[in-house]
């Protein structure tokens, strides 16, 4: 594809810069503009929905201001998956600009670049891995292999040991951990797939359990962290077997040898992150649903080990954990014993892939700073999500806001049809972004130009 640039109506993208005539200079080259900063929204102000993201706007949302639950409210409200309009292309804030790197793929999913460069992709339907090299004079990938096929939906990808030389590509499939010999700079596998672990499987949520399975290493290479989300919305872990080890992140060596229940409760981490100076195992993590449209909050956290996030019978309260009502009077010992997550996101997010910035390309007020992929919801009568966040972080720690980064995956409005579904963000060598989306099955790049 060629770089292009055309003129869009600037009454379908607020906040964006407006040129002569009314319109804006918009494409793959136009550098996206933001609205201009805003104070933090906070209290009731921070429930919002698509309609009102804009990059630059930041929320907190804390548990004192969640609402009783009201599972009168809940719909399924899912999105209606359009073609990209052709005047639509994602927002971002000002001094960026977004270039699609890539389109027509197959279910894209989680990516996650190799310590040479490349960027590894799971196309989870099609059991594929798929690996992408440089970008070149269009802003395309220089060369696209793929690295495995036949995998079971693959999703996590990890690669070992940590440092600039890996030996080895670790894969979830969503019913076992495998891995496959790796040498930087293979554009496909060197070698057969060696299975290292079992995990329980499942499919969809809606006939058959959240199917996402990602990995991350410790910093000392000693542990990999499988994230196992839940088999259903919130059955009772106690009378329904098929929830073993499941809302758990799952601790094994590398050889795959199972050592604990990391943490549990988490009803499905879909995204596994390890803060690069803390250690700390990070958790994007979706909540339940049918309890109304501002409840749950999904939630970014770092995980503590052996602690307790409260699913299925609780969820995150003022002064412990609140009963979730269809588990009335269950557990009354684990109250107490419930986690409040560190930054609380919008309900019914989907909250997918996140990672850390430690680049240099973005300005330094973004250094250290995390990043996270906002799918959309479906149990909500106003969508929200359909976006990528960013996560403020002060030495390494939450402040509790998040705030939009990524934008414009919707049409009009922001409640009616959908052009794009963000899943994964990774953070290449140079510092720029990729945002994968499963909506417009494309891969998005975001570059600081500062103009």
């Amino acid at each position: 594809m060629k770089k292009f640039q055309w003129l869009v109506n600037a009454g379908s993208f607020p906040g964006l810069m407006i040129l002569a005539g009314g319109f804006v200079a918009f494409g793959a080259t136009a550098q996206a503009q933001s609205a201009p900063q805003h104070p933090v929204l906070t209290g009731q102000a921070a429930f919002t929905d698509a309609a009102h993201e804009a990059p630059g706007i930041r929320r907190h949302l804390t548990v004192a201001d969640l609402p009783d639950p009201a599972p009168e409210q809940s719909v399924d409200n899912g999105p209606n998956i359009v073609p990209r309009p052709a005047n639509a292309w994602p927002i971002a804030p000002k001094g960026f600009k977004v270039e699609l790197y890539t389109t027509g793929l197959d279910n894209p999913r989680l990516i996650r670049f190799a310590p040479n460069g490349d960027l590894f992709l799971a196309e989870s339907e099609s059991g594929k891995i798929k690996v992408f090299r440089g970008v070149d004079a269009n802003g395309q990938p220089k060369q696209t292999s793929v690295f495995a096929e036949g995998l079971h939906q693959p999703f996590g990808i990890a690669f070992y040991p940590n440092g600039k030389h890996p030996q080895w590509v670790y894969i979830g499939d969503t019913d076992a951990i495998v891995r496959f010999p790796y040498h930087n700079g293979d554009l496909t596998a060197s070698g057969p797939m060696e299975h290292v672990a079992d995990l329980p499987g499942g499919g969809r949520l809606r006939g058959g359990g959240h199917w996402t399975r990602d990995l991350a290493f410790s910093l000392d290479g000693s542990k990999l962290f499988a994230s196992v989300g839940s088999h259903s919305n919130v059955d009772d872990a106690d009378t329904h077997p098929e929830e073993f080890h499941r809302a758990d992140v799952l601790e094994f060596t590398p050889e795959g040898k199972f050592l604990e229940i990391y943490a549990s409760g988490l009803r499905n981490c879909v995204g596994e992150a390890v803060h690069p100076t803390t250690g700390e195992l990070w958790c994007s993590t979706n909540e339940r649903d049918a309890l109304g449209n501002n409840l749950v909050p999904d939630y970014i956290t770092h995980v503590q080990e052996g602690g307790f996030y409260g699913w299925p019978w609780w969820y995150m309260g003022v002064g412990g954990g609140k009963q979730d009502p269809r588990h009335a009077g269950k557990h009354p010992e684990l109250q107490d014993k419930v986690i409040t997550p560190d930054i609380l996101l919008e309900p019914h997010f989907a909250s997918l892939e996140m990672t850390f910035y430690e680049g240099h390309q973005f300005p330094a007020q973004y250094k250290g700073d995390g990043f996270a992929a906002e799918h959309g919801s479906w149990n909500r009568a106003l969508r929200a999500g359909y976006e990528v966040i960013r996560l403020p972080m002060h030495n390494g720690h939450a402040t509790g806001e998040y705030e939009d980064f990524l934008t414009g995956f919707t049409v009009a409005s922001g409640d009616g049809d959908v052009w794009g579904r963000p899943v994964g963000v990774a953070v290449a060598p140079d510092g720029s972004l990729f945002v994968s989306d499963d909506g417009s099955r494309s891969i998005w790049h975001v570059i600081y130009t500062g103009k």
